[in-house]
């Protein structure tokens, strides 16, 4: 991935991080944007999102994204100046919960040194 593609991305991320958090829906928990993954072409962008809580909570925060989808789609065409607006995607990134799990296992293993 080119060194522009890599600052598109981080400034995508950057300005939906802001909007998520501005979002009325009451589907939406709370999220953090992760990643973001932009075409070549800037049509499409895959956007990773972390969301606290249960199953049933991710997908209809998955959901309420998805149909904000435009409200954020106009924020980073006002607030970024790029030859066209992607097209966004939302998906779970699975990767915060694995690291908060491998810790709890690496906890357990670990031997009690406050003897």
């Amino acid at each position: 991935m080119s060194e522009r593609m890599r600052r598109v991305n981080e400034s995508i991320r950057q300005v939906l991080s802001e909007g998520v958090g501005q979002l009325k829906d009451p589907r939406i928990g709370f999220v953090t944007v992760t990643g973001v993954e932009t075409s070549p072409d800037l049509r499409h962008a895959r956007v990773f999102v972390s969301v606290l809580g249960a199953e049933r909570k991710r997908t209809q925060t998955i959901e309420g994204l998805q149909a904000a989808h435009a409200v954020l789609q106009t924020r980073i065409a006002r607030e970024l100046r790029l030859k066209r607006t992607p097209q966004l995607a939302f998906e779970y990134d699975p990767t915060v919960e694995r690291g908060v799990r491998m810790t709890k296992l690496i906890d357990e293993l670990a031997p009690d040194d406050s003897d």
